[in-house]
């Protein structure tokens, strides 16, 4: 495939140059425009906002925790999610400005291949895609675990066909009503994890019913249960926990007023998910014992964390409500997993890397097709949840989405350098950008560094596994997602040929972005919801 045909996937005219050049000069006189879909932008600030925490506080912390903490132990878990606290930041920035000025739908995936090289675009949208159906599959396993907590009557497929089926009702349902159960159930989320935070501080305190004050007996014990190892088997759950706040690029095509909803986004995004995964892994650590039994993949009752916290501290009636919250949890992060899947679908589409169909949407901007494929993947993946073990499956595809996740995030912090440097190539200055970061490039380049890190010492912990000696099966267990990126890559480098890199100097830098008029103002219409927590949604 020609590269040129990437240039500007939305315009069909020949005369790209002269309709940019328009564009440029009746922007202040008309409404924004550019960069236009058959996806209908009916999403707000609180959307976008909402949807990419949301996506982000699901499994990972509130089952994940648990495991990393068996494996790491408290100070491996607390500084893993502060390491990957600031990648997200990093990635949320570049996210910024480069969705700004191009709110395309599965974003990330075309500014790789127009900023980098088509090559790499390809195995970054089909990673994506992969991740997505992927977490899918975690999340239904999830649901098993959870449920288990109340009954363990009902058969483990039973439970997956139902929520399947509920996750692809929610994405189904016309996009305005997607989004606003999103913002529902985030809010839930944020309400509750201040409960959680606080009251697991009285407990370790020594102010619950049947504990004493533990305060950092964990810590000075043993801090690391199982040295340097244990601490690099945890970034894969860290990672996988954080993995979603990219999910603001993909909203970005939907938002009514990118240049107003993604900056107050990416600006709280990475904030909020570092402080309520930093502050709640230091909750766990100084409440529950690395070596208790009932944590989720351990000999017990295999619990979330924060369920044995309140159960040990005689608060039951806190453990069956912390339950319920995980399982609404659960539900979001898969339903948005859904509408990730099918925007990515939708990109690949646009650019000739998928078949056409995934590229339409219908009259109320759904992809259909997309959701379908992603939907039906993901489910069916699911089902080896039947004859495995949940934690070891929760393993294994945390594993592989993590590996993915930080691909696609060192191809985000990539494509900004990359933007950047087309953007100064071309002779243009930084102010007409319409939103530009502070932190470049220097928060590009820390999340790209650290990107390419942990995948090397993921490389090493998969050759020399913890607990076991170097095998084959769980090298590939825990890195075929690397092996599988580099095949892509490979693959798609034999069929486009050309350069390793796009030339600077020839990017087409207008054809698929969006320009905005001066006066656009963001509708401003609000929900009870967000009225009641307009903090959240600021």
């Amino acid at each position: 495939m020609d590269p040129s045909t990437l240039k500007a996937p939305f315009e069909s005219s020949s005369s790209r140059d002269n309709e940019s050049e328009k564009r440029l000069n009746s922007a202040q006189s008309s409404g924004d425009h550019g960069a236009d879909t058959d996806l209908r932008r009916s999403l707000s600030t609180r959307h976008l906002t909402m949807i990419a925490l949301g996506s982000s506080i699901g499994m990972g912390l509130w089952l994940g925790s648990g495991t990393s903490l068996r494996n790491g132990g408290p100070a491996a878990i607390f500084i893993g999610y502060i390491l990957a606290g600031t990648m997200v930041w990093s990635v949320s920035h570049a996210i910024g400005e480069m969705a700004v000025l191009y709110p395309l739908p599965s974003a990330f995936v075309q500014w790789a291949s127009i900023f980098i090289s088509p090559s790499v675009g390809f195995a970054v949208g089909w990673a994506y895609w992969f991740s997505y159906f992927i977490t899918i599959a975690n999340e239904l396993q999830g649901v098993v675990t959870v449920l288990n907590f109340w009954t363990d009557s009902v058969p483990t497929a039973a439970w997956i066909t139902i929520f399947w089926l509920v996750m692809s009702l929610i994405n189904v349902c016309a996009v305005r009503y997607f989004g606003e159960v999103e913002v529902i159930s985030s809010t839930i989320k944020f309400s509750w994890i201040f409960v959680v935070i606080i009251s697991l501080i009285v407990i370790s305190a020594g102010g619950a019913p049947d504990g004493d004050a533990i305060g950092f007996r964990y810590w000075n014990s043993e801090p690391f249960t199982n040295g340097f190892k244990g601490f690099l088997s945890v970034m894969p759950t860290c990672v996988f926990a954080m993995s979603g706040s990219e999910n603001a690029a993909l909203v970005a095509a939907e938002t009514q007023n990118p240049r107003r909803s993604v900056p107050r986004a990416v600006g709280s995004i990475w904030l909020r998910l570092s402080l309520f995964y930093i502050l709640g892994s230091l909750a766990i650590t100084i409440t529950v014992s690395p070596s208790d039994p009932n944590l989720f993949g351990g000999d017990g009752d295999s619990n979330s964390p924060f369920v044995v916290a309140y159960q040990n501290a005689g608060l039951p009636i806190l453990a069956h409500m912390m339950n319920a919250i995980i399982f609404i949890s659960i539900l979001s992060t898969g339903s948005i997993s859904g509408y990730g899947g099918s925007r990515t679908l939708m990109g690949l589409s646009h650019l000739n890397m998928a078949p056409r169909i995934f590229g339409r949407a219908d009259s109320t901007g759904r992809p259909l097709a997309g959701l379908f494929v992603t939907l039906l993947i993901g489910g069916g993946l699911s089902y080896l949840n039947v004859s495995s073990s949940g934690s070891d499956v929760f393993g294994w595809f945390s594993n592989l989405t993590s590996l993915f996740t930080l691909f696609g995030w060192g191809s985000i912090c990539l494509s900004h350098l990359r933007m950047r440097h087309a953007w100064k190539s071309q002779g243009r200055s930084e102010a007409d950008l319409p939103w530009r970061t502070w932190t470049y490039p220097y928060a590009s380049c820390w999340g790209l560094f650290w990107c390419v890190l942990l995948i090397l010492a993921e490389f090493y912990l998969s050759v020399w596994p913890l607990h076991t000696s170097p095998n084959v099966r769980d090298f590939f267990a825990n890195y075929v997602s690397v092996i599988v990126i580099v095949v892509i890559y490979l693959g798609a480098r034999c069929w486009h040929r050309g350069p390793w890199w796009v030339d600077a100097g020839t990017i087409d830098l207008d054809g698929p972005r969006r320009f905005y008029a001066g006066n656009d103002v963001e509708a401003k219409s609000r929900t009870v919801v967000s009225r009641a927590f307009g903090w959240v949604f600021s």
